[in-house]
């Protein structure tokens, strides 16, 4: 099911809001540090799917939770980005919220605080069947794996995908919650995903190996189709436990390394549903990768809509 295209983009994932706050140096501890503070609409899932539909996918749709705090608010973010926003709006959990410390003094490096709020309470009561109509691809947000009620929607939207012969994607998202959660139970929740699409280190994690190539060829016999994002080492296409392609990088300028991988991620599901194969995808995905480390914030800029073949 790998090589489907045509059709909406579905992505069901964590909708937060990023605050952003880009310093230089290490953090001085027990005092003040000069930054510049941003607060800006976030979430992997939501950027993957904003970032699908600035590389030109016409039809994509996001399922996310929220809370009565910001729901308007993102659902106008969504509507600008060209994003379908099928927001549940949760009286009793705030809308999540991430802090970016980025390091502007160490490659835009980045550190995550992160509390999720309403986005894991997200279950299958939100789901429906229907949700699936005229879908092409579904996209997974890995932070659905790392509470009860999301893990239960993952498995059912998971089977009424395969029902529809739908192929879904994965972005494992997070080594912390990766090894919270425990390795052996993650993969065991992502079977029946077609395709994977995690970064160098978590694949290293996910296999135990230190090397990239090596991590991606074994994930790839677990699952059919394997992305490991390299950001400036490029990226690696595995199949049927080996490495086939090598993707460059593209040269960027860093200055916020925020949603770099779901901008890849959003890229290659675009190239894909336009009927590249994965190879072409993966390079799509690179050049949407640049371009994100060389501005503020997960999203999109705000400008004409590309296409997938577009440099």
């Amino acid at each position: 099911m790998t090589g489907a295209s045509g059709g909406a983009l579905l992505v069901v994932g964590d909708v937060v809001t990023d605050v952003v706050a880009r310093h230089r140096g290490p953090l001085a501890v027990g005092t003040d540090t000069a930054a510049s503070v941003r607060r800006l609409p976030g979430g992997a899932g939501v950027n993957v799917a904003c970032w699908a539909a600035h590389e030109g996918c016409g039809d994509v749709r996001l399922l996310g939770r929220v809370g009565t705090d910001a729901s308007a608010w993102h659902e106008r973010e969504l509507a600008a980005c060209g994003v379908r926003p099928l927001l549940v709006v949760d009286a009793a959990a705030p809308t999540g919220t991430v802090i970016c410390l980025v390091d502007t003094a160490d490659s835009a490096e980045r550190t995550f605080l992160t509390d999720s709020g309403a986005s894991l309470r997200i279950g299958p009561g939100d789901w429906s069947d229907t949700l699936l109509d005229g879908v092409g691809r579904l996209h997974l947000s890995g932070y659905l794996l790392f509470s009860e009620p999301s893990r239960t929607l993952v498995s059912v939207a998971l089977s009424a995908a395969r029902a529809r012969g739908v192929p879904v994607s994965l972005d494992p998202a997070s080594t912390g919650f990766i090894t919270a959660l425990g390795v052996d139970r993650f993969l065991g929740l992502v079977e029946g995903v077609d395709v994977l699409l995690p970064s160098r280190d978590e694949a290293c994690l996910l296999t135990g190996l230190p090397d990239a190539a090596d991590a991606a060829a074994k994930l790839s016999r677990h699952v059919p189709l394997v992305i490991v994002k390299q950001g400036a080492q490029g990226a690696l296409v595995a199949r049927s436990g080996a490495v086939s392609t090598r993707v460059a990088a593209v040269t960027a300028s860093p200055r916020d390394s925020t949603g770099a991988g779901d901008a890849f991620t959003g890229a290659f599901l675009a190239a894909l549903l336009a009927g590249a194969e994965p190879r072409e995808a993966a390079a799509a995905g690179c050049r949407a990768g640049a371009r994100a480390v060389e501005q503020v914030g997960g999203r999109p800029p705000r400008a004409a809509r590309r296409g997938p073949a577009d440099g």
